[in-house]
């Protein structure tokens, strides 16, 4: 259907067309409504009352339609206005919709009109595809505005190494998490060095690893670590692997900090060490490690000497089951030194121990740990030759750790050394030590800080013990596991000393008697009460008479702090609170007991109870 019109007008417009989308050859003309100023003007005018089309048969067509090439065109003619100002004649472009109304084109086929709309979907994808471009770009800018990203690399650096070198447990994994937050990370992570400076060679850490790491490390100092741990089956894979360890590494050992070794026998620990032949100007801490203690073969002897005997830095060596033929070069200067399992004839006598800390005059940790004992005959010569030689002084021993060391060995050592700066001793397995708490008592007639003792599976005097605590006014943790020697007279000494006497261990805080079956409960409890809010020993009358009466769990808190007075006008000090105890494996003390103590202990340990079904449960 087509609109006709018998004259042209402002409010009609032609549309040119070509004359493949009309048969007839002649323009349709399209008909606008008329705005509100040619209404007006118009009124009077029959056709100005008329209504306009409606909607439907108004076809919006805009610039992107001439694609359709359905007859029209990007520009509209007026002849009308074009005559009355005497212009030229030519196409104006109109931005402006344009409403037509035209009848159906033969010669517009479905595959064209699809082809339309193919190439719209095309420029819309087109469109959105630019559009995440630049929003992916907006978001690298605001990302960029970040201070995190503004960091200098070198400072970026910085606060990788002190997050991840300078943590107390390195996580190995730590390196590939920043790595896996951006692209800028990751180049900073890989151009860090020291990040790459631990090596760890094991079952666990392939070969290839290790050589990426020191490929990245540069020129940095190493720490190696080398671990092959008894439970792999195939022996004779486990020296192949390590020999190819050592000679991959053999060319950085010149740049070693840390050198730790462990291995399941001696054959493959001295295949390792022979590689061990250059010089270690760097190397701090040297840790061999031997698991079959108790082999004997032909390997015992030392694969001398060690890093060319050039080991001007090492401060701490950790030696188990290896023999290093008790060598001063290795041994000398030493701040830390652990030896642990030598056994029989492997052991070192007490001479060789003492010649040892000679050479270390600034020691500060000594463990020994599983080796055999001396021979108790010559004992009576030994301590007359002993008592004539020169003490050897260690100003500097904070921590000393005898754990089945012997006790003839343990006794003879103490007797000739001074340790005037100890704060923690383990003495463990010793069978009877009062000898060696004798030895301790005459040490702190001089200076002693003891703050951490610990004595395990030992019997020993009582009344010796506790004039020992009487000297030991710094300790804060005493430790007493498997010990049967625990009777009253100790726990009333520890809880209220007789009057015009201080406090025994005043700073006591923590207490262990795991295993420690001879306990009592109402000696325990006393020490608890007692050491509440720093009681002291002298009260008034009236206070004595009041303490002497048996107190309740309920009443216990107001006891206490009704006497809260009294301690104010006291001229001796109070003990510090009890803020640890452990009682397991104590079976003498039941449930109620522990719920007890947790009223007044802040930490309170014991050994879990079991469920119908075998599960853990507190008691």
């Amino acid at each position: 259907m087509e609109w006709s019109a018998p004259s042209i007008n402002r409010a009609q417009r032609v549309l040119p067309s070509t004359r493949d989308n009309f048969a007839d050859g002649k323009p349709a003309c399209i008909s606008r409504p008329p705005s509100s100023s040619s209404s007006m003007s118009t009124s009077s005018s029959p056709s100005s009352s008329s209504p306009p089309p409606p909607y439907e048969d108004i076809h919006l067509l805009s610039k992107p339609l001439s694609l359709l090439n359905v007859g029209a065109t990007e520009t509209i003619s007026f002849p009308s206005d074009f005559d009355r100002t005497g212009f030229p004649a030519t196409p104006c472009p109109r931005p402006e919709l344009v409403h037509s109304k035209w009848k159906y084109n033969a010669g517009v086929t479905i595959p064209h009109l699809r082809e339309a709309l193919d190439s719209l979907d095309t420029q819309m994808a087109s469109l959105l595809s630019q559009r995440q471009e630049l929003e992916s770009h907006l978001e690298q800018a605001v990302r960029s505005q970040s201070p995190i990203f503004r960091l200098p690399e070198e400072l970026l650096s910085l606060i990788f190494v002190t997050g991840v070198c300078d943590a107390e447990d390195e996580d190995p994994l730590m390196v590939s998490s920043l790595m896996l937050v951006c692209r800028y990370w990751k180049d900073v992570a890989v151009n860090t060095p020291e990040l790459w400076s631990t090596i760890c060679i094991s079952p666990h850490d392939s070969l290839e690893k290790a050589r990426r790491r020191l490929a990245r490390s540069k020129s940095v100092r190493l720490d190696i670590n080398i671990n092959f741990n008894p439970r792999v089956d195939n022996p004779s894979a486990v020296t192949e692997n390590i020999i190819h360890a050592m000679d991959f590494l053999r060319p950085a050992l010149w740049r070693t900090r840390s050198f730790r070794l462990s291995v399941p026998n001696r054959p493959q620990a001295h295949a390792a060490l022979l590689r061990c032949k250059e010089d270690a100007p760097f190397l701090e801490t040297l840790s061999i490690c031997v698991y079959h203690s108790m082999q004997d073969d032909h390997y015992s002897s030392p694969c001398l000497p060690l890093f060319n005997g050039y080991t001007p830095r090492l401060k701490s060596c950790s030696f188990t089951s290896f023999n290093f033929g008790w060598d001063r070069r290795i041994v000398s200067g030493l701040n830390v030194l652990h030896l642990v399992g030598y056994w029989n004839g492997f052991s070192p006598s007490v001479d060789t121990l003492l010649d040892i800390l000679r050479g270390c005059p600034n020691l500060q940790e000594l463990t020994l740990r599983n080796v055999s004992d001396v021979d108790s005959e010559p004992v009576v010569c030994l301590d007359q030759e002993f008592s004539a030689t020169k003490v050897v002084k260690l100003p500097r021993l904070t921590k000393a750790s005898f754990y089945y060391a012997g006790n003839i060995r343990t006794r003879l050592l103490l007797s000739q050394i001074s340790f005037p700066a100890l704060e923690s001793l383990d003495l463990s397995y010793l069978d009877n030590m009062t000898p060696i708490i004798e030895h301790l008592r005459q040490q702190s007639l001089t200076s002693l800080p003891l703050q951490h003792l610990r004595i395990e599976s030992c019997f020993f005097n009582e009344h010796k013990f506790v004039s020992l605590l009487k000297r030991l006014m710094s300790l804060t943790a005493l430790e007493l596991v498997d010990v049967e020697d625990i009777s009253y007279f100790l726990l009333k000494n520890l809880s209220a000393p007789p009057a015009s006497h201080p406090w025994v261990c005043p700073k006591l805080e923590r207490l262990n008697f795991d295993g420690c079956t001879a306990l009592e409960w109402d000696s325990l409890r006393s020490l608890v009460e007692s050491r509440l809010c720093g009681k002291p020993s002298q009260l008034s009358s009236a206070s004595t008479t009041a303490a002497s009466r048996p107190v309740s769990s309920a009443s216990a808190s107001a006891y206490i702090h009704s006497l809260a007075s009294a301690r104010c006008s006291s001229p001796i000090p109070g003990p510090r609170r009890l803020s640890s105890i452990d009682v397991t494996r104590c079976h003498q003390i039941s449930k109620e007991m522990v719920q007890w103590l947790r009223m007044y202990v802040r930490d309170v340990r014991c050994e879990s109870g079991k469920g119908i079904w075998g599960e853990s449960i507190l008691p």
